[in-house]
């Protein structure tokens, strides 16, 4: 079974976990930005994984938008991004990005990844600091503040990386289909 692995990464995390699954798959590794659809026909297996940007996962409508053309395939995604990765999270991704006949189609996974305020383009920092402005509005009229709300407000200043490479035991273990 030949695998590819292909991402888009932002800031590194999500790259990270893309080369660990390639080297613990021995599988080719892209970024998406220089794949075709044309050169998938050579996999048997194909995963991507981008980061989340407000619920959205990056860079996934490659996949989406050529499915018909890799539905005999298997299809993994995975995310990755700042919160913890509780099953409400992972399926309100899952259903915001994919069609209920997508989801048929795609094994979904979730991987926490970190954040790097200085890795962010300029786009990104103006929408955090938006973010960490709001916070700080509902923080200052004394409105209770999500888990998330207050990990943000305690790492916006700072590199946090979460990865963990046993992480990728799950779709890992998907793959050679012990689970």
């Amino acid at each position: 079974m030949k695998t590819v692995v292909i991402y888009r990464s932002k800031t590194g995390f999500t790259q990270k976990y893309a080369e660990w699954l390639s080297e613990e798959l021995t599988a080719d590794r892209f970024d998406v930005s220089s794949v075709t659809v044309n050169m998938l026909e050579a996999y048997d297996t194909i995963i991507y994984g981008g980061g989340l940007y407000a619920v959205g996962i990056n860079g996934l409508k490659f996949i989406t938008n050529n499915l018909d053309k890799l539905k005999d395939k298997k299809i993994i995604v995975f995310a990755t991004g700042l919160s913890l990765a509780k099953d409400e999270v992972i399926n309100d991704v899952f259903k915001k990005n994919f069609t209920p006949e997508q989801q048929k189609l795609i094994k979904f996974f979730y991987l926490r990844g970190g954040f790097d305020y200085k890795k962010l383009n300029v786009v990104d920092k103006a929408l955090m600091n938006l973010l960490k402005a709001s916070i700080k509005w509902k923080e200052k009229r004394n409105k209770p503040l999500t888990s998330d709300e207050k990990g943000m407000l305690s790492i916006y200043d700072k590199s946090t990386d979460f990865t963990c490479k046993t992480k990728i035991d799950e779709i890992v273990a998907y793959i050679h289909g012990t689970k």
